[in-house]
């Protein structure tokens, strides 16, 4: 893929970006100071930023919980925390990142709905291998990280303050949020950005403001064309969220649906949440894991189930599905009765993988095979041509 931004005089690591007011405490990256955690619209969160100048070709992003990050340039090489970020930086016409938490997570073939646009993985390293390693950062040598640092201190052993603050000086600084998901608890103390608020964000890094609000209109457009999609409450089928894992699956975590970005597609389809209305627990709260013996009690309409976007849609059902029909248990629900078995959409979500994920969802749960959003207008975007 291309890129349109101009070549810029790289400056050192450590003149490169530099942080204009984020607080460091405790182990926890604090938000920036007076920034409220209500919902705020995207034109709003873009109060604190400066747009480069002719004059002044620096500018400040402001973001949580880091705080404002001022660039002299244009950042050329990024790392990113997941595949929710990964696509928004192709969105953004972006070269694809160094590293992502998992390759096998970043689903590229969502691309192969838009024309012209693809990602080559083979050469984005993982970032966990078995543990995150603060050399890997050293030898990837990113311009930007696109990381929660409060993601590194709190998930993984050996990775404290002084840490986060060597990589930011001797390689690059980080900017990011958390936002798939809402279920961890040392998130409570700065705001969550929903999938646009991020998206905003971080074409204000690049200095991609034309193609983000391109897509905001993109993505308007695609809202008005499932609204008539969705059925009314009470025509809507309950559905369960589930982590499958293999192609035998016999235990399952529960996901009840929230508000972070990996729900999106759910949220925006009005569906049911049947663990909800249950007394099973949401895998966040207590990693448990249930059974078919569990999900028979609830019996919802619909499965979805998490972890099998490798696969596509005939090798889901020649493997997961085939064997639930054929499963003592499993062959009693009324989801594996009436075909209703789904993959539920990847983790990691951003502008394009939502579209995407979102209208083959409603392709097999509402039954609709209508075309909900222009192909040739999101390439159009991501190539620079709006």
């Amino acid at each position: 893929m291309s890129r349109d931004n101009a070549a810029h005089e790289a400056p050192t690591r450590r003149d490169y970006m530099r942080y204009g007011g984020g607080v460091i405490g405790g182990g926890l990256l604090a938000g920036c100071a007076g920034q409220s955690d209500s919902g705020s619209t995207p034109s709003e969160t873009s109060a604190n930023t400066e747009s480069p100048t002719e004059e002044n070709s620096s500018y400040t992003v402001s973001m949580e919980p880091v705080g404002d990050v001022e660039f002299e340039s244009v950042p050329e090489t990024w790392v990113a925390n997941n595949g929710s970020w990964a696509d928004m930086g192709i969105a953004l016409g972006q070269e694809p990142p160094k590293g992502v938490w998992l390759t096998s997570r970043y689903h590229t073939q969502y691309y192969d709905e838009i024309p012209g646009v693809s990602v080559d993985k083979s050469e984005i390293v993982d970032l966990y291998q078995d543990g995150v390693s603060k050399e890997l950062f050293y030898e990837l040598d990113g311009d930007i990280h696109v990381i929660d640092p409060n993601f590194l201190m709190n998930r993984f052993k050996g990775w404290e303050k002084e840490d986060i603050d060597e990589i930011r000086e001797n390689i690059s600084l980080f900017s990011g949020n958390s936002i798939f998901s809402r279920g961890y608890p040392w998130h409570e103390n700065y705001r969550y950005y929903s999938l646009y608020e991020a998206f905003e964000k971080l074409s204000q890094v690049f200095q991609q403001q034309a193609r983000y609000e391109a897509f905001v209109s993109a993505h308007e457009s695609f809202q008005e064309n499932l609204a008539p999609v969705v059925p009314g409450r009470s025509d809507r089928p309950s559905v369960a969220v589930l982590w499958a894992s293999g192609d035998q699956p016999e235990t399952f975590l529960p996901y009840v649906i929230g508000n972070g970005s990996s729900f999106k597609h759910l949220r925006d389809l009005k569906l049911r949440d049947a663990l909800a209305r249950s007394d099973i627990k949401d895998f966040h709260t207590n990693r448990g894991e249930i059974d078919y013996e569990t999900l028979l009690d609830i019996d919802p309409d619909v499965l979805l189930l998490r972890g099998q976007e490798a696969k596509s849609a005939d090798e889901f059902e020649r493997t997961v599905v085939e064997f639930m029909r054929n499963h003592d248990v499993a062959s009693s629900l009324t989801a594996v009765e009436d075909g209703a078995v789904y993959r539920a959409g990847g983790l990691y979500q951003g502008p394009i993988t939502n579209l995407v994920l979102t209208e083959r969802l409603a392709a097999d749960v509402y039954d609709t095979d209508e075309e909900l959003f222009d192909r040739q207008q999101v390439a159009d975007i991501v190539n620079g041509d709006i």
